[in-house]
């Protein structure tokens, strides 16, 4: 009998076994699939004068994606252009490193036009996530 096991803080080598899992089953469907150890992970930050993060971005890159885990600014920065060139350095970084796509994720309360300016175009939304507000789904094609 199989149990079921729910696990608020669950161990390394769990999670490294389901990871394995679904890795192999993905390589019978589409290979070659880079591991997950293989996963391009990076930062791009925007520093002050004084050499205080007041903004950045954290992103991941994988099977062709640039993905835009997060963009934030300190609010005495927004609206001087820092954002877009946060955007368009991670943007070139992805695209030198052979990705050929970025995807982005934002709310109703957030920036939508902002990536849309950028050449984001929608790809999907969720109604009531967060409760009251809305998620989109937003893509852009790197290489041309």
């Amino acid at each position: 009998m199989i149990k079921i096991e729910l696990a608020t803080e669950p161990l390394a080598q769990d999670l490294e076994t389901i990871s394995q899992g679904i890795q192999a089953f993905n390589r019978q469907v589409v290979p070659p699939i880079p591991d997950v150890s293989e996963e391009l992970r990076f930062a791009v930050f925007a520093r002050d004068a004084d050499g205080h993060v007041v903004g950045g971005i954290r992103a991941a890159a994988y099977w062709g994606y640039l993905c835009i885990e997060l963009l934030w600014l300190a609010e005495s920065v927004r609206g001087e252009g820092a954002g877009r060139r946060l955007m368009e350095q991670a943007e070139a970084f992805a695209a030198r490193k052979g990705f050929r796509y970025a995807r982005v994720e934002t709310t109703s309360f957030q920036a939508r036009p902002f990536y849309e300016k950028l050449g984001y175009t929608l790809f999907g939304e969720l109604e009531d996530c967060p409760l009251g507000h809305t998620t989109y789904y937003l893509r852009k094609q790197l290489v041309r």
